[in-house]
């Protein structure tokens, strides 16, 4: 058993096609297959169910792909370690990324890259539960989701900043003069909202009930992007982390109103897998992270930009 075969098994799992694999691998058909067929010798176990195209792995392959998550982790991780003690961390880092979090993202991001210059960093929009996964997978090295809501198992984490809420509305609309709005008088408003899917929808729906309300919202969708533009171009309004303003501030034509009664936060940070040795990459964003005060950076608007 070599590496590169447990890198081509990786490969036809993820691409679930041996053509896409091998080209992803940059090899030929021919020599993945014969990679593949060399490790189920190796290892005297069948790994791939057999046919004219990929039908799946078998459930000793499944077993024999965890393993390979694993190894080729660790092995990744001995070469940051050696090329850290010999010129600094080089490699790339796979980072999940909540949608609500991506705002934030860069705050951590750009001062480790600018004192990390050999690292560079793959960003991914994930769920809560698919940063789970892909780190109990080995296929993300750090995510940045929630830490106090909905459990996170075999991790080690690092708080990052508390994010409250505010409506986003139109500045000419019924709620112009608000400076304060309660989260039972938002249920009945026009609403865009994250999908059921996401936690910080599963976060809003819990605040909704604590008042007896049930918001009905005319548009959902997984995007924040998607989500910002509604309330732009329609009638719509949306519950948005405050941490929003930070990067847009308050869009042209719009106001962010705080909502009270109750006035909840939920703590965002970092996780990785907990194991020993940690990846030298993630243990360093993850150190570098720490000495940002990020809750004092994302509670201070963008200036300049529309009415608030």
């Amino acid at each position: 058993m070599v590496i590169r075969q447990l890198r081509y098994l990786t490969a036809l799992a993820r691409e679930k096609h041996f053509g896409r694999a091998a080209a992803a691998c940059h090899v030929s058909q021919p020599t993945l297959s014969a990679a593949i067929r060399q490790l189920e010798q190796d290892l005297g176990v069948p790994i791939v169910e057999r046919g004219q195209r990929f039908k799946g792995l078998t459930p000793e392959g499944k077993r024999v792909l965890e393993w390979a998550h694993r190894i080729l982790a660790d092995c990744e991780a001995l070469q940051q370690d050696l090329s850290q003690a010999r010129q600094g961390l080089t490699g790339r880092l796979r980072l999940g990324a909540i949608p609500v979090a991506l705002p934030a993202v860069s705050l951590v991001t750009a001062p480790f890259c600018a004192a990390h210059p050999g690292v560079s960093i793959t960003i991914l929009s994930q769920t809560s539960t698919e940063i789970q996964r892909c780190l109990d997978a080995f296929e993300i090295d750090i995510g940045m989701t929630y830490l106090d809501n909905e459990p996170l198992i075999n991790v080690r984490t690092e708080p990052l900043y508390r994010e409250r809420y505010v409506l986003l509305t139109a500045a000419t609309g019924p709620l112009s003069k608000r400076k304060t709005l309660r989260w039972a008088e938002a249920a009945s408003v026009p609403l865009c909202l994250l999908t059921p899917d996401m936690q910080n929808r599963r976060i809003l729906d819990g605040i909704f009930r604590s008042v007896n309300r049930a918001p009905a919202p005319a548009i959902e969708t997984n995007s924040v992007l998607t989500l910002c533009s509604h309330v732009r171009d329609g009638h719509w309004s949306s519950v948005v982390p405050h941490t929003f303003l930070h990067v847009f501030g308050v869009p042209a034509g719009m106001r962010a109103i705080p909502l009270v009664e109750p006035e909840p936060t939920h703590m965002v940070g970092l996780a990785i897998a907990d194991r020993e040795p940690a990846p030298p990459i993630a243990q360093a964003l993850m150190l570098a992270a720490r000495k940002q005060k990020l809750q004092a950076i994302v509670d201070r608007p963008a200036g300049g930009r529309g009415d608030r």
